[in-house]
């Protein structure tokens, strides 16, 4: 059986659907999984080893010279493939047109469970998912439902091998999506402060906007060091070989959780129970402030505040550098 996966962006999405695809590769052993996704995430579909083939699309990509004749080229290369079954694991509009580009029957959340309701008058089968479910036990769900195997209630599989810490470095994963996300830096430069000798501390900065947060942290705390920006591949490996990681809301932070990392994710305007962090010695820090979580990426509260986004006050360095030293210390 060839099983098509579609699950185009973002990295945390992709890293939820993992779970799913580790349940349905031990019920269907002799099954084909191949994934479609976006071009700028093409190295995470091959992480999971159940994974055979991956089909890229440039849909996130700056319109340049070029760019339009590549989307042209995937599109037509999707469309001379075959599948048995096509999941749309993403619930979006864009999904379930590039799902029904590829021949064979293409399968989906039904309109109560789907995040794009016009999405779902795509597939040939919809299925029932609560809302409310965490992101990960969603996919479980759908993908337990279109394969026909009783759903796992088992801890999430993520199929990652695990390594043995091979550093002391700490990793910080200061960015994030939204402005809103953003833990305050002059945290971060107390939580550099109180972890001082007990490890190396790392942070990492894709963009120059991050490059340039993380350079002000590392000049105000008087210690740390600021990473290249690093392709998915070399991030995947420097996380592996991390003695914990902090973090916000963000894919590198699922990813730190999935490899089984000490880690503490902090959650101010989004929701722990629908994409908390999920993971052996993971830890979830999360704001009971009046509006939080907003689920908005910028912060609307106009009241007195400590620090900003306000939600953010009582989740302190001293709180989060105590819970991760709990974490490291349960693998220790």
């Amino acid at each position: 059986m060839r099983i098509l996966i579609v699950k185009l962006s973002s990295l945390g999405d992709l890293i939820h659907t993992f779970p799913a695809l580790t349940d349905a590769a031990v019920a269907l052993p002799q099954a084909r999984f191949d994934w479609v996704v976006d071009h700028s995430l093409a190295a995470v579909p091959a992480w999971h080893p159940a994974v055979v083939q991956t089909h890229t699309v440039p849909l996130r990509q700056r319109w340049q010279h070029g760019q339009a004749t590549h989307l042209i080229r995937s599109l037509r290369t999707l469309r001379g493939l075959t599948y048995d079954l096509i999941i749309d694991a993403q619930g979006l509009i864009k999904s379930a047109l590039i799902a029904r580009l590829v021949p064979g029957p293409v399968v989906g959340y039904d309109r109560h469970s789907i995040r794009e309701s016009l999405a779902c008058h795509s597939y040939q089968q919809c299925y029932a998912v609560p809302r409310d479910w965490h992101a990960i036990r969603r996919i479980r769900r759908l993908f337990a439902q279109a394969l026909g195997y009783p759903a796992p209630d088992t801890p999430p599989d993520y199929g990652l091998a695990r390594h043995s810490i091979a550093t002391d470095h700490i990793l910080l994963l200061h960015g994030a999506s939204w402005p809103n996300k953003l833990w305050p830096a002059d945290y971060w430069v107390e939580l550099i402060r109180l972890i001082g000798s007990d490890a190396q501390v790392l942070l990492p900065g894709h963009t120059p906007q991050e490059q340039a947060r993380a350079h002000q942290i590392v000049q105000q705390a008087g210690r740390g060091q600021v990473l290249p920006p690093l392709e998915l591949n070399a991030l995947y490996q420097q996380i592996t070989a991390c003695r914990g990681v902090v973090g916000l809301d963000s894919g590198l932070a699922h990813l730190a959780a999935a490899l089984g990392i000490p880690a503490v994710t902090l959650y101010g305007p989004t929701q722990v129970s629908l994409s908390g962090a999920i993971g052996p010695y993971q830890g979830n820090l999360h704001s009971d402030f009046a509006c939080a979580p907003c689920l908005r990426r910028t912060c609307h509260y106009t009241g007195p505040a400590v620090v900003q986004p306000a939600c953010f006050a009582e989740l302190t360095p001293e709180r989060v550098w105590q819970q991760l030293q709990h974490r490291m210390a349960l693998r220790a």
